[in-house]
């Protein structure tokens, strides 16, 4: 166990003389005081979150992807007999692979009703450029070829 003892010598303002009997005689009863405080150390490796136990734990469902060549990214947009929901992304950024899991769920969920694209703004940058992409991530609803909704 480790002390830390203060003295009056280490308190600046029990240094000064005061005309002060209070103070005075606090300053000659403190200088005899020590303030012990214990020292431990904490193993983080011990600890157990019950939120992180293999049991309440949420396994990943499997993704179901196609990747996809395209001439044209607008071939795409207005070929589509559905919706298109673009997902402006980049690979470092985090709140864009945050947003993974849940655009795999909505993909497999409305995969009769919308098509869900996802667009590295990093590999197509003239893309991101057209349809002003200033923030990470941005999504794009398009129907019939056109931006119908767009959030960030």
């Amino acid at each position: 166990m480790a002390a830390i003892s203060l003295s009056s010598s280490t308190i600046p303002s029990l240094k000064s003389k005061e005309s002060s009997s209070v103070s005075a005689f606090a300053s000659r009863s403190i200088s005899a005081v020590k303030f012990q405080f214990p020292v431990r150390r904490v193993r983080t490796g011990d600890l157990k979150f019950p939120s992180l136990s293999s049991t309440t734990r949420c396994t990943p469902r499997p993704i179901e992807a196609k990747k996809q060549t395209f001439d044209s990214f607008e071939d795409l947009l207005v070929n589509s007999d559905k919706p298109v929901l673009v997902d402006y992304y980049a690979t470092w950024c985090g709140p864009c692979q945050f947003m993974v899991p849940i655009l795999s769920e909505v993909s497999a969920t409305l995969k009769d009703k919308i098509q869900v694209v996802k667009i590295d703004t990093e590999k197509y940058p003239s893309i991101a450029n057209k349809y002003k992409i200033e923030a990470l991530p941005t999504f794009i609803l398009f129907k019939d070829g056109e931006p119908c909704d767009r959030f960030v």
